[in-house]
């Protein structure tokens, strides 16, 4: 390989040197070409644009991946980390007899209230067994699966009407 196309400095970048000119104006200069991106780099920028683009609507998932990476810290932490979440799981069912004693509702608005008390008493139940038994152990995946699924519909749905 000739000296004139040998890459120098950081790697990924090509220098190409041209010789030294004659005449007044004989100081040497460099033209730098950068190399093209890979197919992995330009995937993976894709997807971290389109993650970028659309990241409030994909809230429900990054809650979910957050609260599957925090129980299994907290089982790691100890399994009666499992044992304090627990009383956490009724909380959604004393706040739904709560919200129909002061303003009741019927209709399309009790559904979305038990709807939305459900899933709370389902990820909370769901934290609890995580964290004591730990977030992969037994059908505790698929529970978890199904509720980011319902969630991120849920989700999408109220965005699209409200």
């Amino acid at each position: 390989m000739s000296s004139r196309t040998r890459t120098r400095g950081a790697a990924g970048v090509h220098t190409v040197r041209i010789p030294r000119q004659r005449g007044r104006r004989s100081q040497p200069f460099l033209i730098v070409v950068p190399d093209r991106p890979s197919l992995t780099r330009e995937a993976f920028g894709f997807l971290g644009r389109a993650l970028w683009r659309f990241r409030s609507s994909l809230a429900p998932t990054g809650y979910a991946l957050l609260a599957l990476v925090i129980t299994g810290l907290l089982h790691l932490l100890g399994w009666w980390s499992g044992l304090v979440l627990a009383p956490l799981a009724v909380a959604p069912a004393a706040w739904l007899g709560i919200m129909q004693r002061r303003r009741p509702a019927r209709g399309s608005t009790l559904l979305w209230r038990i709807g939305l008390a459900f899933l709370a008493m389902l990820t909370s139940a769901w934290a609890a067994l995580a964290a004591g038994f730990g977030p992969l152990a037994g059908p505790l995946p698929l529970v978890w699966l199904l509720g980011l699924i319902i969630a991120q519909s849920a989700w999408l749905i109220v965005r699209r009407t409200h």
